[in-house]
C-alpha cells in the first residue's frame, strides 16, 4: 500500500509540473514574435525603401565627383583619393569606395553571366583602367551602402541585417534604375550615370549605377 500511494503521489506531481509547464508555454504566430519578445524582426527592404529617394539618392547626387576629374587625380592610384573622396565601410577600414557621375558610349552589353555589365567608354578619359556598369541580376560588393554616411555598421544589430541592407539596394537599383533601360538596344548609345564603386581593383572600375539614363 505505502508504495502504491507513493507512485500515486509521484503521478500527481509529475501532472502538476506538466499542467505548470504547460501554462507557461504560448503559441506565437510567426512575423509576431516582437509582440513577446520586444524586438521587433528587421525588415531591410523597407528600411531601404524609406530612405532612398528622400534620403539617399540626394546625398549621393550631392557626393558624387566627375568620373574623368577622379581619373586625373588618382593618375593610376585610385586608392590615393581616399581622404578626398573616399569612405571606408567601417570607420577607418573595410572596403574603400567612391561616388562618382560621368557620360559615355556603352561598346558591349554583357548578360551571360548572372553578374552583368555594360563596358563604358567614358567621355574624357582615354587612359588604360577599364569602367563597367553593373546591370545585374546579381551585383557584386556592396559600394552603394558603404557610400551613405548615415548607414553605419554599429546601427544593425548583426552582420546579416548589414549584410541586408546592401541586398535591399540592389533590388531598388535592379528594379528602378537598370529594370528601366532596354539592355537589348542599349549598346553604341551614350549614358549618363551616377554611381558607387569600391577601389578593390588598380586597373578596373565597376560601378554600381543609383542613377542612369540614354542621352
Amino acid at each position: 500500500m505505502a508504495m502504491k500511494r507513493r507512485a500515486c503521489i509521484i503521478m500527481m506531481a509529475c501532472l502538476i509540473m506538466t499542467m505548470l509547464l504547460t501554462g507557461c508555454v504560448k503559441v506565437v504566430q510567426i512575423g509576431h514574435e516582437a509582440e513577446i519578445t520586444g524586438n521587433a524582426v528587421f525588415n531591410a527592404s523597407e528600411n531601404v525603401a524609406g530612405i532612398w529617394e528622400s534620403q539617399a539618392i540626394p546625398q549621393l547626387e550631392k557626393k558624387a565627383v566627375d568620373l574623368p576629374q577622379f581619373l586625373a587625380e588618382a593618375n593610376g592610384n585610385l586608392k590615393s583619393l581616399a581622404g578626398k573622396y573616399g569612405r571606408y565601410s567601417m570607420g577607418d577600414k573595410g572596403e574603400l569606395s567612391y561616388v562618382v557621375k560621368g557620360q559615355g558610349r556603352i561598346t558591349e552589353v554583357n548578360q551571360v553571366k548572372k553578374a552583368g555589365t555594360m563596358t563604358l567608354q567614358l567621355d574624357g578619359y582615354t587612359g588604360p583602367i577599364k569602367i563597367y556598369l553593373q546591370i545585374g541580376s546579381v551585383y557584386k560588393g556592396s559600394a552603394v551602402r558603404d557610400s551613405l554616411d548615415f548607414i553605419k555598421y554599429e546601427d544593425y544589430k548583426n552582420q546579416v541585417d548589414w549584410a541586408k541592407v546592401s541586398q535591399s539596394i540592389h533590388d531598388i537599383v535592379n528594379k528602378d534604375v537598370v529594370g528601366k533601360q532596354d539592355l537589348k538596344t542599349i549598346q553604341g548609345k551614350t549614358v549618363k550615370f551616377v554611381g558607387c564603386f569600391s577601389a578593390d581593383k588598380p586597373d578596373e572600375i565597376l560601378i554600381t549605377p543609383v542613377e542612369l539614363s540614354v542621352q
